[in-house]
């Protein structure tokens, strides 16, 4: 008798587990679901009124505007594709349902932030989606690196929304308004010993955020979040910043501090990029990336040029949603090999030169940067330095022939630099209401003095000059390490 309930028993345990099992994936794939059809409908409505999208106000709290349904319709998809391929890729895992979840909480977390006109709101969906952030980093409870990844990664979180609150505070005190939309009509008239430190700690908040020097570490640290999580991550939550940024536009202009943007951005950019040519590990050298990504999009916005930002983050969610995805491809046992030296014939040097001052000017007459002299010329320069390493690749690539080496740089280039022209115009005209979103700064010897320090870091780095620097290699790799307790911590006591 006791075995026959023993066995009912165990079988009834059994049929109520599936039930449950049952439950959350049906749960899961609704949310799923609902992302795919919101994005849908958010793209539908974008391409139809793209010129003319009016600005809808809810009480001084939330406002739907072009920016809005942009950010929404790109973080939707960015959640719907990453939420489908971790319905798969986490098949089996203990916490799949919690992670599908968490996905689509942050995602309803960026969705609130884009929308929010008051500043109570916008502090608390900053501080949510860092909160959720942290959940999808530590998602596997019973990982110890995972829940030290986890409380690292919230510590930075809540720093950067305690700056962000801060700055908010004192700049909604003074002004006696809590809307940014009454905030951005009388930042101009505040005194600057208000509008500075209030525009530091906006900027604080950011390079938090965006894992910039010296808070990188927490990304670097993040590596215990699933491949899908960490595209998520990367795709979305750094990108944040670039977001925070063009919503208080009118404050760093009005303090002045967008110079030191742009070197904060410049230095970091060229930093990680070093840091990434030492990485082993995929997902190290990815982070590593993103860094100098995230450098570059601030660099943006210290020139000047908001829209620019958003578009960059735009095309770097989707570059490094599919790297993350994909990243399982890259995974191979390899052994050490003697680096390549930079060489280049005199003809190809020739070559490169032409196909990059062409594609620096046709980036000028599609998107009218670089017409006059002032901070959007390092923007012309930048086309100018990607376009010649893309040649440069191309004429050293052994297996395309004499022909190909000179119809594939001008085929990409142009197809290139048209998509963006496109998606820049496009969304400048979707932020047209947002004020200072592109208003170029004249040209100082700060930022003349950073451009040589930029591109003489570029060619450091390319002719690898590093490598024969101990110090600046030893350097280099010490600041690329993640948070010692996230790596081997606990597998190493057990051992």
């Amino acid at each position: 008798m006791n075995l026959k309930n023993s066995l009912e028993s165990y079988s009834y345990q059994n049929s109520s587990m599936a039930y449950n099992a049952e439950q959350k994936s049906t749960v899961s794939n609704l949310l799923i679901i609902s992302l795919w059809l919101f994005f849908a409908s958010n793209l539908i409505y974008l391409v139809l009124n793209l010129n003319s999208i009016p600005e809808w106000q809810f009480e001084g709290v939330f406002r739907i505007n072009g920016f809005t349904i942009l950010i929404w319709t790109t973080v939707s998809f960015f959640s719907a594709i990453i939420s489908s391929y971790a319905n798969n890729y986490l098949k089996g895992f203990r916490y799949h349902s919690r992670f599908i979840t968490l996905s689509f909480c942050f995602t309803l977390s960026v969705m609130l932030l884009v929308m929010s006109n008051h500043i109570g709101f916008l502090i608390l969906s900053w501080l949510i989606m860092g909160f959720f952030m942290s959940r999808l980093i530590g998602i596997d409870k019973s990982w110890g690196e995972a829940r030290e990844a986890s409380k690292f990664t919230q510590k930075h979180f809540l720093i950067g929304s305690l700056f962000l609150t801060v700055g908010l505070l004192l700049l909604t005190i003074k002004a006696e308004v809590f809307t940014l939309t009454e905030l951005s009509s009388v930042v101009s008239k505040l005194p600057l010993y208000i509008t500075m430190p209030s525009a530091l700690c906006i900027i604080a908040a950011a390079i938090v955020q965006s894992a910039i020097f010296p808070f990188h570490k927490w990304l670097l640290s993040a590596m215990t979040a699933p491949t899908p999580a960490s595209a998520l991550m990367h795709a979305g939550f750094v990108n944040g910043a670039g977001i925070l940024l063009a919503l208080f536009s009118s404050v760093l202009y009005a303090s002045n501090t967008l110079t030191l943007l742009f070197i904060i951005g410049g230095f970091s950019a060229i930093i990680a990029q070093f840091t990434k040519l030492l990485q082993v590990n995929v997902k190290q050298k990815l982070a590593c990336s993103t860094i100098a990504q995230m450098g570059f999009m601030i660099m943006q916005c210290g020139l000047g040029f908001f829209n620019a930002a958003v578009v960059h983050l735009i095309l770097h969610g989707f570059y490094k949603a599919y790297l993350f995805l994909s990243s399982g491809e890259e995974i191979a046992q390899t052994t050490p090999q003697k680096p390549l030296q930079l060489k280049i014939k005199p003809l190809q040097a020739v070559v490169v030169l032409i196909f990059g001052g062409l594609g620096a000017l046709l980036f000028v007459f599609w998107t009218g940067k670089g017409l006059q002299l002032d901070s959007s010329v390092f923007l012309t320069l930048i086309v100018a330095i990607t376009v010649g390493q893309a040649t440069y690749n191309i004429v050293k690539e052994h297996s395309l022939s004499s022909l190909q080496k000179i119809v594939l740089p001008p085929v990409l280039f142009i197809s290139g630099i048209g998509v963006y022209a496109l998606m820049y115009n496009g969304v400048t005209a979707l932020m047209s209401d947002m004020p200072m979103i592109a208003k170029s700064l004249p040209l100082s010897w700060v930022q003349i003095i950073f451009g040589i320090i930029f591109l003489i870091g570029f060619f450091i780095m390319k002719l690898g000059v590093y490598r024969k620097i101990p110090w600046l290699y030893v350097k280099l790799m010490n600041i690329s390490q993640p948070f010692k307790k996230t790596v081997l911590m606990y597998k190493s006591k057990s051992i």
